[in-house]
């Protein structure tokens, strides 16, 4: 009911869920074995993060990046640049 109650509130409820629903369109697209080294994270108007465990992770997801973009565009999202962040940095 909060949540609902404050514009604020629903905002940031509403971008986690389309930032959960983004990693589920790019999953797909990335090797298995990194899925458990990959969180969704924040997403604005214009970009997406993904925050990763280490360099080498995100590294790869760097090479990814034209295939992810082009998998959220057939989606329908409309975010031009992907971040990718490791954790811990």
């Amino acid at each position: 009911q909060a949540v609902h109650a404050s514009p604020v509130l629903a905002q940031i409820t509403q971008r986690v869920r389309l930032s959960q629903h983004m990693m589920t369109v790019v999953k797909p697209h990335i090797p298995l074995a990194l899925h458990s080294q990959i969180q969704a994270g924040p997403v604005d108007e214009i970009s997406w993060c993904l925050l990763v465990t280490n360099p080498a992770v995100a590294t790869k997801l760097r090479q990814l990046t034209p295939t992810l973009l082009a998998a959220l565009r057939v989606d329908g999202q409309t975010v031009a640049q992907l971040r990718i962040k490791v954790l811990g940095r």
